[in-house]
């Protein structure tokens, strides 16, 4: 029951409820201290006030990081996860609470970071908000609604067809020099990731227990899609690991993957190399051992594509190539 008074210019409104702890807020006017009482009174037969009371000072940084320690933990790709969610915790948006973390907030974030990031950051990034918020909504009561649900994603950008030329391979590796304090491992990766077209992940993945240079294979318990394969290794991609400190057991390259992100791209602004990603690398290795190995089902095997129509993504064949093989 709310009892609504006047005193001293002001309008006080207390509502008392048998199972709820009694609530009490001043306004100006009589008509906004009505308003109030009937939203509090109304939360409370609907069972959602106290839950509604939670979420007002529940910030969004605390989801995001309850998040990260609870649940990122248990995915494959939990690294990257907990970079992109340690990125989120530092920016203005994880200030706002639940429930002021409206579509026009989001929307906002957007819009900032599409001035430094490219559109495919943006919706990973959006998808990952979304997935947190819907977590925080079904596994641990958060009365919430999905703001990210009502904002416009930008457009999917077009695949990429970029291929790094030889004569950029040379400058980029001769960068990537372990001078003063660049990582040792990055030529080795490099060198790896254009020789065997292997995704990222699967390189910092790659341990030495999984290994076996005299079958020239690498086993991968785990990739991006979901399932086990053996990387066949050229007599190049042998005589790389071969020049490393091998041991029984633990990662072949030590690095993380945010290090690893950082020295690339110094590296590739200091040879002048323009709009080259480290993906890109996976598209060039693909084009070059399509010449090696024409047979498609072959060369998704070693790629690791499931699919010919994802293949297609990769394979950028060139057509001065093609016009000599018809003669």
């Amino acid at each position: 029951m709310a009892t609504i008074r006047q005193r001293s210019g002001t309008w006080q409104v207390r509502v008392r409820r048998l199972g709820y702890p009694e609530e009490s807020k001043s306004f100006t006017t009589k008509a906004a201290a009505q308003a109030w009482a009937r939203s509090i009174e109304s939360a409370m037969d609907q069972g959602t006030h106290q839950a509604a009371h939670q979420a007002k000072d529940l910030l969004l940084k605390e989801i995001l990081v309850r998040y990260k320690q609870e649940v990122t933990p248990l995915k494959r790709g939990a690294k990257r996860e907990a970079e992109g969610i340690d990125f989120m915790t530092r920016q203005k948006i994880a200030e706002y609470s639940m429930v002021t973390l409206t579509p026009a907030v989001v929307a906002a974030y957007r819009d900032e970071r599409l001035k430094t990031v490219g559109a495919g950051t943006i919706i990973r990034e959006l998808s990952i908000l979304s997935g947190i918020i819907s977590h925080a909504r079904k596994e641990w009561g958060v009365p919430t609604s999905n703001p990210c649900a009502l904002v416009r994603k930008p457009a999917t950008p077009q695949g990429r067809s970029r291929l790094l030329t030889v004569d950029e391979e040379e400058r980029l590796l001769h960068e990537l020099r372990p001078i003063k304090r660049r990582s040792p491992w990055m030529i080795p990766i490099v060198a790896l990731a254009l020789e065997t077209a292997m995704r990222r992940g699967e390189l910092l993945a790659m341990q030495w227990q999984h290994i076996n240079l005299e079958s020239q294979t690498v086993f991968l318990p785990m990739t991006k899609n979901g399932t086990a394969r053996t990387v066949p290794l050229s007599r190049k991609a042998v005589a790389i690991l071969r020049m490393l400190q091998s041991s029984i057991a633990g990662p072949v390259f030590p690095i993380s993957h945010m290090t690893m992100h950082n020295c690339f791209v110094h590296a590739r602004k200091r040879a002048g190399i323009v709009d080259l990603h480290f993906h890109d690398l996976r598209h060039t290795a693909t084009s070059r051992l399509a010449e090696k190995l024409p047979n498609v089902i072959e060369l998704a095997s070693v790629t690791g594509h499931r699919t010919i129509q994802m293949l297609k993504r990769y394979y950028h064949p060139k057509a001065e190539t093609m016009a000599q093989k018809l003669g």
